[in-house]
């Protein structure tokens, strides 16, 4: 490539200007730049902040398929990294690459990580989070699971069911909010009791806009005229007059995929698998075995 082309022959020349740059691009698209340099850098159209207090250890690197790791630390600042944003999760498997840059010429640079943020630690106005390379995905169990229940997610891939599909998606604004887990809606609509139960709360407005949680309960009353659960609280505020998008839950069985979703033929699961006890019978010496009368 010409920019590590152009690195390559800067360092040969044993007199250097370089610098590390960072680019942090969270689930949500928000884009963050960084670099240890004295002043801001600017290439690919990101602009690196310095003056972030950002810095990184070695990266331990290896050939194979050995894990490639490092951790950065940096300031926790309103300005860079907000305290409230790590703890709400918005960071988590956000996409990091690393360059090594002359700062002088910034055409001239090459990726030296490339992977995703791990865990994060938070203490003292600062943090520390563990960057992943792209070889940690190959320590994840991948495959078919040959089981009863579907293995797909409702609307992706392999499930192929169409979420914009009339009836299964609704917003609402939320009338009342009890442990940042419970919501309660006014004027909602006449959905069955338990037709989100297992579904999924997308937070469109507010302090916990962009964060998600999975649907416990969901039980019809008269006031509210709607209260719905989540299994765990948001780690983000969520404020009566916060807009919110309900999807509908799927409990992974045959029958609820073919009524309820009329999407029989795209099940991911093996709902004719015999059960554990059908290995335990025994042979019968009957003359019929079709389950009727051996008469």
């Amino acid at each position: 490539m010409p920019e590590q082309n152009a690195l390559l022959n800067h360092l040969a020349t044993g007199c250097t200007t370089v610098a590390r740059a960072w680019s942090v691009i969270r689930r949500d698209g928000v884009r963050y730049g960084f670099t240890d340099h004295d002043r801001d850098l600017e290439f690919d159209g990101q602009v690196f902040r310095a003056g972030t207090g950002l810095s990184a250890k070695a990266l331990a690197q290896s050939t194979g398929l050995s894990v490639d790791n490092t951790e950065a630390m940096g300031a926790l600042t309103d300005a860079a990294i907000r305290e409230s944003d790590i703890a709400a999760g918005r960071f988590d498997d956000a996409e990091v690459i690393s360059w090594l840059v002359n700062w002088a010429d910034t055409s001239a640079r090459k990726v030296l990580f490339r992977g995703s943020i791990g865990e994060i630690r938070r203490s003292g106005g600062a943090f520390h989070a563990e960057l992943r390379g792209l070889t940690e995905a190959l320590n994840r169990p991948v495959g078919r699971v040959f089981q009863k229940p579907c293995t797909a997610v409702l609307g992706d891939s392999a499930c192929l069911f169409d979420l914009a599909t009339p009836g299964y998606q609704v917003e609402a604004v939320v009338a009342l909010v009890e442990e940042n887990r419970v919501l309660g809606f006014d004027d909602f609509g006449s959905y069955e009791e338990g037709w989100f139960r297992r579904g999924r709360v997308d937070i469109l407005s507010g302090d916990a806009a962009g964060l998600s949680g999975a649907i416990k309960q969901d039980v019809a009353g008269t006031n509210p005229d709607r209260t719905v659960s989540m299994w765990q609280a948001l780690r983000a505020r969520i404020a009566p007059g916060d807009a919110v998008r309900l999807t509908a839950g799927c409990d992974k069985r045959f029958s609820t995929c073919r009524l309820k979703f009329n999407n029989g033929l795209n099940y991911q699961g093996f709902p004719d698998i015999p059960s554990e006890d059908w290995m335990t019978v025994h042979p019968s010496q009957a003359q019929r075995k079709n389950g009727g009368s051996r008469r």
